[in-house]
């Protein structure tokens, strides 16, 4: 090589050995860096914390939201949700049936009522009359735990049967003929008189929907109707009725539970009371969802995490707000407030709390650790 050659390849190592040495600088500029973002994680993490904290913070709009929640949910407890007061059979039929009066006067044969006899006597299925012949240990208030028309779902089939043949169903799926008998006083009274057959029972009810024109579907109508009344007054009453198939399998242990207050009545109730809630949630949370300005509020996640706290937050207030009141009330002696207690608000607050919880934790660990990993890549 001649000296020219030389002094070229001398420039080109030189220029790679300044590049070399440049990125060896780089590279130890950027793990001092790196070095002094870990050294100080707890500040960085505790500053992204801060951060957090006030971008998910409720604003002046937000609080309007939460005070507007707490008012609907207090609003529905006192008012649209409260538990029914309980009558007694009598008052609850009278309140039901506005005073009309119902009396055993059935003549026709068997399986067949007439429809004015349909309407005018009482269900079959309270009758208690000659339960000792049959050894079915019916009784004032067991009956509504031993017969199927009294349970909330089968007795629409059941009981409506019972209803157009003048018969009553066991617990158990035994039918028996209900006739007018008379008692030691000769007051007239519905009377459990003889066995039937069950699948005859059910059979009528096919019969009479399908196979008897407009007469039969008008049957099947009055004793839907009739049946729909007698839940509703045995529903409130203080026996109340079982929860819907639990008689079919016990009719002690659903007899039982209804005592502790898990009758049909009170679940409906809670059930209510829930769905009420969460609607009034969604509703809250569909609105504030549309006052979101992504220049003002930045991440949607973020949003969130603030309409899920007003959830949280309302919920909260308006349930400790409900137990303490009914807990005061019935401490200083007036245990009718009692029925304002919102159980299935507090199972919808219980669950939003752990939810709403979870989703913020997630949340929060993704914009603190996101944040934090954007601090060591040098991203700001």
């Amino acid at each position: 090589m001649d000296i020219e050659e030389l002094r070229k390849r001398r420039e080109q190592l030189k220029g790679e050995a300044e590049k070399v040495v440049s990125k060896m600088e780089a590279t130890r500029m950027e793990t001092e860096r790196v070095a002094g973002v870990a050294k100080n994680a707890e500040v960085h993490l505790a500053d992204l914390e801060r951060q957090f904290a006030a971008q998910t913070g409720l604003n002046k709009t937000d609080l309007g939201f939460l005070f507007f929640a707490v008012a609907l949910q207090c609003v529905r407890q006192y008012v649209l949700t409260p538990f029914e007061q309980r009558l007694n059979d009598a008052d609850a039929a009278k309140k039901v049936k506005n005073g009309v009066k119902e009396a055993s006067n059935r003549t026709s044969g068997l399986y067949q009522p007439t429809l004015p006899e349909i309407i005018s006597n009482p269900v079959p299925y309270d009758a208690i009359f000659g339960s000792p012949t049959f050894n079915l240990n019916l009784s004032g208030h067991s009956h509504r735990y031993r017969t199927l028309g009294h349970d909330p779902l089968l007795g629409w089939v059941f009981g409506t049967s019972n209803i157009l043949t003048s018969t009553l169903t066991t617990w158990d799926f035994q039918s028996y003929h209900v006739r007018t008998g008379r008692t030691m006083r000769g007051d007239a009274r519905d009377l459990i008189a003889s066995q039937a057959e069950t699948l005859q029972v059910l059979d009528n009810l096919k019969r009479q929907l399908l196979d008897e024109g407009k007469e039969g579907k008008a049957m099947v109508a009055a004793a839907l109707i009739k049946q729909g009344i007698h839940y509703k007054s045995d529903m409130h009453s203080t026996a109340g009725i079982p929860l819907p198939v639990i008689s079919t399998l016990s009719p002690q242990f659903a007899q039982q539970v209804a005592k502790y207050g898990l009758d049909f009545a009170n679940v409906l109730t809670v059930g209510k009371q829930a769905a009420y809630a969460a609607t009034i949630n969604m509703l809250i949370a569909m609105v504030h969802r549309l006052c979101f300005d992504a220049a003002r509020d930045g991440s949607e996640r973020i949003y969130e995490v603030k309409t899920r706290k007003i959830l949280s937050y309302s919920n909260l207030i308006a349930s400790t707000s409900n137990v303490l009141y009914v807990a005061l009330q019935a401490y200083a002696g007036d245990k009718s407030q009692v029925k304002y207690l919102d159980i299935g608000g507090l199972i919808v607050t219980i669950h939003r709390l752990l939810s709403d919880a979870a989703f913020i934790q997630q949340v929060k660990e993704e914009f603190v650790f996101g944040g934090f990993k954007n601090k060591l890549d040098g991203v700001e």
